[in-house]
Parts: structure tokens; sequence; C-alpha cells
């Protein structure tokens, strides 16, 4: 848990630190469907290849990336089994019962995962390279339109924003529970079982512990005469620039590789 540092950001003055949050957004979000549409593991090199230019630009570590995608990764173990038992294509190499492993379910197993893993990579880049505050603003400035029908935007881009800054404080208040716990004599380890246990013995106290920083912080926020966004300025002003073109035009790029190759055109 010490390492956890999902939507924790990495301190930079690359050409991918300076885009505007909007644009990181807008072009995740395009990446997103991008890589949702890629039909073969040919269509997911080009992918590899942008997360890869990201990140050489972005110049954050490899050791960052990953600690930041740890816990993710057990969402990638989970699909990959599961898809081992739906495609039933090709040679059974496995079977028991009614379960059975054939070569086109490997396959599936495979490319879900790595389809995944790009694009947990392509997203944990928007947080590794944006700070929260210019995060929430840019998500609160795209949702703006449409605040005229109703939609709370100023709220729901300040519930992205404390969400993501207390990613990190939930997860180290998760270890030093187990440990308080353990401390105490309860089992936290130990195969399935042990998980159950673990998750009742930490659930709870854990819960208490996020609701009680709940209420602080509604308190400091009442204490500071908060009104949601009215009367508010702000220090940076969100621009566009060339490096936002920029980026669109290599996003533009990859889903157009995308496309050529999804139509085996080459």
């Amino acid at each position: 848990m010490e390492a956890f540092s999902f939507g924790s950001y990495y301190p930079g003055d690359s050409a991918i630190h300076r885009l505007d949050p909007r644009t990181k957004l807008l072009l995740g979000f395009v990446f997103l469907i991008t890589t949702l549409t890629v039909s073969s593991f040919r269509g997911l090199v080009p992918v590899a290849i942008f997360v890869v230019l990201i990140y050489a630009v972005s110049r954050v570590p490899a050791r960052r990336v990953l600690s930041s995608m740890a816990p993710l990764l057990a969402i990638v173990a989970v699909v990959a089994v599961l898809n081992l038992f739906s495609d039933q294509s090709g040679r059974i190499l496995w079977q028991l019962g009614f379960l059975q492993i054939s070569e086109g379910s490997l396959h599936s197993a495979a490319f879900m995962a790595c389809r995944l893993t790009l694009m947990m990579a392509g997203m944990s880049a928007i947080t590794l390279t944006t700070p929260t505050l210019d995060l929430t603003a840019g998500f609160e400035r795209l949702l703006a339109p449409f605040a005229r029908v109703g939609l709370p935007a100023h709220e729901l881009g300040m519930i992205m924003g404390i969400a993501l800054r207390f990613m990190p404080q939930f997860a180290t208040e998760m270890k030093q529970t187990a440990d308080a716990q353990a401390s105490r004599g309860a089992r936290v380890t130990g195969g399935p079982l042990g998980g159950v246990r673990m998750l009742g013995s930490v659930a709870i106290p854990l819960f208490t512990g996020v609701f009680r920083h709940a209420e602080t912080l509604s308190a400091a926020m009442d204490a500071r005469c908060y009104h949601g966004e009215q009367g508010r300025t702000r220090l940076h002003a969100l621009a566009f620039g060339r490096g936002d073109a920029l980026a669109a035009v290599v996003t533009a790029l990859l889903l157009i590789c995308v496309i050529v190759i999804n139509l085996q055109l080459v």
C-alpha cells in the first residue's frame, strides 16, 4: 500500500504536463473508444506505441506508472479468467466437466488482458500528468454547457476532485486499519477465508473513518462559507494552445490507424 499512487500527480514540465486538462479529458475519451474498437492484436500495436510515446514525452518513470496501475491489475486478471470460458472455438486444451479451455479462449483472454492494460495505462497518464485541481476545473468546464439544463457541473467536478484526492489516503488507512486489527489478534491473512475475515474486520472501521473524514470536510467547507462556484475566481485560466492541437492530431492518427487495421486495408 505504501507504493499506491493511483490518482496522484507526478510533477513535471513536459509537453504532456502543459496540455490543457480539457484536452486530456477529451482525448482520453477518444482513446478509450479507439481502444475498445480494436478487434485484433495487430490493432493493439499502434495503441501500444501511442501509450509508450505518451510516457516517453511526459518523462514519468516506469516504476511510478506500474505502481499507479497495480491496484487495477486485479480487474485485468478477473476479466482474463472470465474470457477463458467465453470463447470455446478451436482445439480443446483442458476440460473438467462442463468447464473447458480452448485455443480460442486463450486467445480471447490474452487479447482482453492486453487491451485492458493499455486502456488503464493510457488513462493513468491523465492523472499522473495533471494536478487534481486542474483536472477538476477541466471536467467542470466541459460540463458547463449542460448546466443550463440543470446538470450540477460544479458539484460533479468537486466530487471527482475529492475522490481522486482521497484515493491514496483511503489505501493508506486501509493498510493501517489492517495492521491495527492484526495487532489485536484479528486474522487478516490466509487464503480465501482469510480475505473474508479481513473484509469483515477492516471494512467497518475503515468506512467509519471515511464518514468521519466526510463530516470533517463538510464542516471545513461550511466554516469557509463555501457556496459552490458563486463568486469564485481562478488563478490560472484554462486556455488551448498549439500543443493541444498537436495532441489532437496525434490522437486522430491513432484512430485512423486502428480503423485501417480493423478494415484490413493493410
